[in-house]
């Protein structure tokens, strides 16, 4: 399982203190099918606590994932900033998680390189 953040994720994560911990957590129980809300194209909306609190009144991240391969974290938004997404944002989010999941390694990488996506050393429990 690779896992990335894009910049302007990864922004906003460190403006709130959304670790890589807690990144890696999401994913972790994405991975054992525990997913907040599947949206289509592979594109999922995850629940994150927020440092010291619970996830309800948390951020809502929205990522590209495919089990076993690969998440890409693509949004945040805190709870309080924000209900949801409107409908074309999320047609948009989708569109972007379908671009992500299908592209190749050697694509991901350069796109590493290029400073486009960060990605997050990730250990399978």
């Amino acid at each position: 399982m690779r896992v990335f953040k894009t910049q302007k994720f990864a922004k906003w994560a460190k403006k709130q203190n959304v670790t890589d911990k807690a990144v890696k957590k999401a994913v972790g129980e994405m991975q054992k099918g525990l997913i907040y809300a599947e949206l289509g194209d592979g594109l999922c909306k995850q629940r994150i606590a927020r440092p010291g609190q619970g996830k309800r009144g948390g951020h809502r991240t929205l990522i590209a994932f495919k089990k076993d391969d690969r998440s890409i974290f693509v949004f945040g938004f805190s709870k309080s900033d924000r209900g949801n997404i409107d409908p074309d944002e999320e047609k948009t989010y989708r569109d972007l998680a379908k671009f992500f999941l299908n592209l190749s390694n050697e694509q991901l990488n350069n796109m590493i390189g290029e400073k486009e996506l960060i990605e997050v050393a990730y250990e399978k429990d």
